[in-house]
């Protein structure tokens, strides 16, 4: 499609917008009562919700329906799919790398990023030093991940010669060892938390800039100072904060795909997540069922982070 189709298109949707608001706005306007205000808020709304049943609900119903039959959604099978996932070797692996990723990514990310976010604050060059630790979070994971994968190659990665020089020896496996399973999956982590500290350290130390000038003087006054101003003024103050990050690195973790995609060969040495699973049973073992049942629970995994998520923040609003 040329430049000059697009731009066509592109009129037509914005001409097709003012057009739908200008006939709502036609078909109400004679409403002036409180009754006509109420049906010119539904003539705005309706499309909207429309668009969101269409776009959000209906998959989300189909998707749940669709756990509960068999891999060619012709037969109704009840909670077999989700037994599997609780019961298969393969499938509970996944669960165990999923595990993994939950816990390290999103502590590792937020704890350097909040120490790095401390150490750089006020500094000289600290512009500088963000911009360096922020620079990953420009890169989409797929080329962070093809970055990494030169860093780990046995012939003409960093990483090896880096063990190299310190007589640590050369040649090593770093990601695709089958007898060293919980290592694979540490090696791809560490590129999520280097994309994602970037993220926990700008958010956090907006929070550090936003403490109040005042406590901090008031502590110092008190002798307060190094680790203890770290640990009983700065982090309770931006607590909030240190939540809203943890529970977003989390959702991101639970997502996780490209870097699987990219760098382990598609979850090769046991190395695959919840996100890639669902991936593989529904686009190359065409698996329906099973795949369905995997995005019914990364959507209840998901459900509860998101709603504390929401509630740290109203209680933050109401403070």
């Amino acid at each position: 499609m040329s430049t000059g189709e697009k731009l066509i298109q592109m009129v037509i949707a914005i001409a097709l917008f003012f057009a739908i608001v200008a006939a709502i706005l036609l078909l109400t306007q004679r409403f002036r009562s409180r009754r006509g205000e109420l049906v010119q808020a539904a003539g705005f709304v309706l499309p909207a919700t429309i668009l969101i049943a269409l776009g959000l609900l209906y998959p989300a119903i189909k998707t749940i329906y669709l756990s509960f039959r068999d891999s060619y959604s012709t037969k109704f099978v009840g909670l077999d799919n989700y037994k599997t996932i609780f019961t298969s070797k393969a499938e509970l692996t996944v669960l165990g790398n999923t595990a993994m990723w939950v816990i390290i990514t999103p502590i590792a990310a937020t704890l350097i990023g909040l120490v790095y976010a401390v150490l750089v604050d006020h500094a000289r060059m600290e512009r500088l030093a963000k911009a360096l630790i922020f620079l990953p979070m420009a890169i989409s994971l797929v080329g962070a991940s093809i970055i990494w994968k030169f860093v780990y190659d046995p012939r003409i990665g960093l990483l090896d010669a880096i063990t190299g020089k310190v007589g640590l020896g050369s040649d090593h496996v770093w990601y695709a060892n089958p007898s060293a399973h919980p290592w694979n999956n540490i090696w791809l982590i560490v590129i999520l938390i280097w994309v994602q500290t970037g993220f926990a350290m700008t958010v956090l130390s907006a929070a550090i800039k936003a403490i109040p000038t005042d406590i901090v003087e008031a502590a110092r006054l008190d002798g307060v100072g190094g680790f203890k101003m770290f640990r009983y003024i700065t982090v309770p103050s931006i607590r909030p904060t240190v939540v809203v990050v943890l529970t977003t690195i989390t959702i991101t973790t639970l997502k996780a795909f490209d870097i699987i995609q990219t760098i382990s060969a598609g979850g090769a040495y046991h190395t695959s997540v919840l996100a890639y699973e669902f991936y593989f049973q529904a686009f190359k073992a065409f698996n329906s069922g099973l795949s369905a049942a995997l995005a019914v629970l990364i959507f209840v995994l998901v459900l509860p982070i998101v709603i504390y998520n929401v509630r740290q923040m109203r209680k933050a609003d109401a403070r």
